[in-house]
């Protein structure tokens, strides 16, 4: 979706949910384009298709509110998601002052939620490690046809592997989506925990491969870091006989999500074609020093939403 697509988006949900939306400011465009309203109020409208995540996500984090973990926190008084064209679109509270969390922060918020018990009120979803995969690839704009076959047939190959899985600690409540970028660290040290659509029931080693692939695949964490990690949740999911199968998974959905945005720019296509370089073997051995891309960050005084009229 566009970013003047979101923005139409947005003006109709607020205006169904008795906000206001006069003024409000993209924050950034990924799976989600994130807007900040006034009177400290995030807006998050998804694209078309994903109510049932977005549904999960509020009602989530009405769940760790209750069970008080610091999470974002879902606006009160409104029904949601509200659903404008099939886009879900969902409101917060807005976090304090924050930045990304260091490896231990994330291995505490970790340990954490999973030893939380699944909630008694409704039925957290079953974990999908392959959820838009083939999608992002399929659509992907810039691809050649060749590397679109090759990697369909990837994940097909990833796909029955996963279903082989060796077994593993007890399976539980998952974050889905546990890097650094998804804990936000405030200025009195709490570590929030952000972006909940993810969350479901599933093995705990699942989140703590999001932190090894850092090390082992794309490079941005070094050995002493990752012991660091290890040590402070208390486990080396590398240690594990499954643990490729999951690295492997998550690359590919690292890859997948550049091809997403790859026509965004020319640094995004250039990253999306270097992680199907990695992946189809022509890029030498990991780790392969992948780039994070932003691909929209709006300034603070920016309005991103259209008049009326």
């Amino acid at each position: 979706m566009t970013a003047e697509g979101s923005g139409r988006v947005l003006l109709r949900a607020c205006r169904i949910a008795g906000l206001d939306a006069a003024g409000a400011c993209l924050v950034s465009s990924a799976e989600n384009s994130v807007y900040r309203l006034r009177g400290g109020v995030v807006a998050r409208v998804g694209r078309p298709g994903q109510r049932g995540s977005a549904g999960n996500e509020v009602r989530v984090a009405r769940w760790l509110e209750r069970a008080g973990l610091p999470a974002v926190r879902a606006l009160t008084g409104v029904a949601q998601p509200v659903e404008v064209d099939g886009a879900p679109v969902t409101f917060w509270v807005e976090l304090p002052d924050h930045h990304d969390a260091e490896n231990l922060q994330v291995a505490e918020v970790l340990r954490r939620v999973h030893a939380l018990e699944p909630p008694a009120d409704f039925r957290l979803p079953p974990l999908a490690p392959f959820v838009r995969v083939r999608d992002r690839i399929a659509t992907a704009p810039t691809v050649s046809p060749a590397d679109r076959a090759w990697l369909l047939a990837y994940a097909d190959d990833l796909e029955a592997r996963h279903a082989e899985l060796p077994g593993g600690r007890d399976a539980g409540v998952v974050h889905g989506d546990a890097w650094a970028g998804n804990v936000a660290v405030d200025g009195t040290g709490t570590a929030w925990i952000v972006d909940l659509e993810r969350f479901s029931v599933g093995p705990p080693e699942w989140d703590l491969v999001s932190t090894a692939v850092r090390m082992t695949s794309f490079g941005t964490l070094d050995a002493v870091g990752y012991r660091q990690f290890c040590d402070a949740y208390g486990y080396d999911v590398t240690a594990w006989a499954g643990y490729e199968t999951l690295r492997d998974i998550r690359e590919l959905r690292a890859c997948s999500y550049m091809l997403q945005h790859a026509a965004s720019g020319a640094a995004a296509r250039a990253e999306a074609d270097r992680r199907v370089a990695c992946l189809r073997g022509r890029a030498g051995e990991r780790p392969w020093h992948w780039r994070r891309i932003v691909t929209t960050k709006a300034s603070p005084g920016d309005s991103a939403v259209p008049r009326r009229g």
